[in-house]
């Protein structure tokens, strides 16, 4: 990294402002050391900022005590104590999110679920695995690996995000595609509600009767419980994967050659997208040997080998009648991790190219890529800031981040009103203002523009009835600070409002 970049942290050159909260009270702070230890209660102020924000970094707000349990049991006990201080809770997992999900509410207790990170039960016969939320996506992988099955969700940081912090915010990756986001990979939870009691939803079993509450809680951002135990579905690896990397003039024949691959009947495993400055920062960052292109395309196909083999090769043809000017095939596995380590680093290199960006998370169709990638174009050139894009292709799932530097005046505003702006592009073409970042406090905003408020009301009706008080990570996703009975008003604030003190800094 040259010396005078820093890593791409949205806004974290300008000082954080936040109102005082009120302190959490000296007995509270004595029951929360008393479940959890004293030296997993948290309350000194330099320790706090640790916890004051999470991937986003453009809000930040001080938390009040931050605790770190070890047990379902522990959590419920730490929930009852906020409940009578009333207190609000934030659940945190490993910090990763990319929505401010995780923003602490200055003031609250904030409940760390690091500790928590235990493989509990692995049944492979019936296909399934229990853990606690705190274990790392990818060391699920590696747990059961070894007797041919792995887990199938893959977010980009799979290296250090949590399975709690997947489940709160449904999140996917490069393989959503053909194998699906979390919720389809979710068999069960243990989740403790706002009054500390403990529930069990669902189950090891595919389709259990009555109201998939399981479905309901995942991707519900942590507003309706705690997640403190997972049942996750374990997959058999495929006999084989084919990979091919193939390089475009444009992004116009890139998207084409997307459409032309699914419209084929071929469901790859994943395909993925970027363009010329997404190229530019993973070759800085890991070295790759890629060439200096406007696009590319990076895909996997995997199943029976016979199919695979069929199915690459029909993959392969269709993105050279499409435009491409190089098709390459990796000689072994080393090459083909390499492959992927320059995708999957992606977001973090392009901290090698720009002091400062902002991530985006919204969804096409997928039909619409090569329309939608121009008008950002277009865009970028009015607003003169560069925008890298790097996503989920075979799934419509855009991830454009918007470069600038915040030491140059209004910079950093011109960023943000041209992140919303391409939000509003992806639901001007039927799509979403998320796809797998989630909504936290940095869309709430753009909620109104997605949904009617009868459509809001009935999501709050139904965060009421897990949560009557509204305690679990208030000021999130709702774009108006409605508490649970409230009509919606008219005012639409910034996110900055709906966490009270919190501000955007």
């Amino acid at each position: 990294m040259d010396a005078d970049i820093q890593p791409a942290t949205p806004g974290a050159t300008h000082a954080t402002m936040q109102a005082p909260a009120q302190p959490v009270l000296h007995d509270v702070l004595l029951q929360l050391a008393s479940v959890v230890g004293e030296k997993n209660c948290i309350r000194e102020v330099e320790q706090l900022r640790t916890y004051e924000s999470d991937g986003l970094a453009s809000f930040r707000a001080t938390p009040g005590v931050v605790v770190l349990p070890a047990s379902t049991e522990e959590v419920a006990q730490v929930v009852r104590i906020a409940q009578r201080a009333n207190l609000p809770i934030v659940a945190r997992g490993a910090g990763t999110g990319l929505s401010g999900g995780a923003l602490p509410i200055p003031g609250c207790v904030l409940i760390g679920l690091s500790r928590m990170k235990k493989i509990l039960e692995v049944d492979l016969d019936n296909g399934f695995l229990r853990v606690q939320p705190g274990v790392i996506n990818l060391d699920v992988s590696k747990h059961i690996g070894p007797g041919g099955y792995y887990y199938a969700p893959d977010p980009s940081s799979q290296s250090v995000c949590t399975i709690g912090g997947n489940v709160a915010e449904n999140s996917g990756g490069a393989h959503c595609l053909k194998y699906g986001f979390t919720v389809n990979h979710v068999l069960g939870l243990t989740v403790v509600l706002g009054d500390g009691s403990i529930v069990k939803l669902g189950g090891p079993v595919l389709d259990e009767p009555g109201y998939d509450l399981t479905g309901v809680v995942v991707g519900s951002e942590g507003m309706l419980g705690i997640v403190t135990e997972v049942v996750l579905r374990a997959l058999r690896k495929p006999e084989a994967t084919r990979t091919f990397f193939a390089t475009f003039p444009s992004t116009t024949e890139a998207g084409n050659a997307v459409s032309a691959i699914i419209a084929s009947g071929i469901v790859p495993a994943a395909i993925e997208m970027m363009d010329k400055l997404a190229i530019v920062a993973a070759k800085a960052a890991t070295g790759v040997d890629w060439p200096d292109v406007n696009a590319a395309l990076l895909m996997d196909v995997d199943g029976p080998l016979a199919e695979c083999e069929h199915t690459s090769a029909i993959a392969s043809r269709l993105c050279s009648e499409a435009g491409a000017l190089e098709v390459r095939v990796p000689r072994d596995a080393y090459q083909r991790d390499l492959m992927w380590k320059g995708r999957k680093s992606a977001f973090a290199a392009v901290g090698r190219i720009s002091r400062n960006y902002l991530v985006q998370d919204g969804v096409i169709p997928r039909s619409e890529i090569a329309k939608v990638l121009r008008e950002i174009a277009e865009l970028a050139a009015k607003t003169g800031l560069r925008v890298a894009n790097v996503f989920h292709a075979g799934d419509g799932n855009l991830h454009p981040l918007v470069l600038y530097d915040a030491r140059v005046p209004g910079e950093e505003k011109k960023a943000e009103e041209f992140a919303g702006d391409i939000l509003r592009i992806c639901l001007r073409y039927g799509g979403s203002i998320t796809g797998e970042h989630g909504v936290g406090a940095d869309k709430a905003i753009y909620m109104g523009e997605m949904f009617s408020e009868g459509d809001l009301e009935t999501m709050g009706k139904l965060r009421c009835a897990f949560d009557p008080e509204a305690r679990f990570n208030p000021g999130k996703v709702f774009p108006t600070p409605r508490l649970c009975g409230d009509k919606p008003g008219p005012h639409k604030p910034h996110a900055s409002e709906l966490s009270g003190d919190a501000v955007r800094v």
